[in-house]
């Protein structure tokens, strides 16, 4: 993938996860640091878990999947 499409598939899951996460985005450039770490973290579970991406469309969702997980792991910590 060029790294055009990377970095828009990683602000879309950012932004994706932001949302659902917290009701709303955090920005473009932390949408995009997000969604990059969240598609290694999704990446790697779906690895773990057997199943491949094969579309934009999967890329997308395995992203939006691990920054989601991402967040969750931030909050908890935040939260004591």
């Amino acid at each position: 993938m060029s790294l055009i499409w990377f970095l828009i598939i990683g602000g879309l899951a950012g932004w994706l996860a932001g949302l659902i996460m917290k009701g709303k985005g955090f920005g473009v450039l932390a949408n995009i640091g997000i969604g990059i770490v969240g598609s290694v973290i999704g990446g790697v579970l779906f690895g773990v878990l057997g199943l491949a991406v094969k579309s934009m469309v999967g890329e997308l969702v395995t992203a939006t999947v691990g920054a989601v997980l991402l967040l969750a792991v931030v909050n908890k910590i935040k939260q004591g």
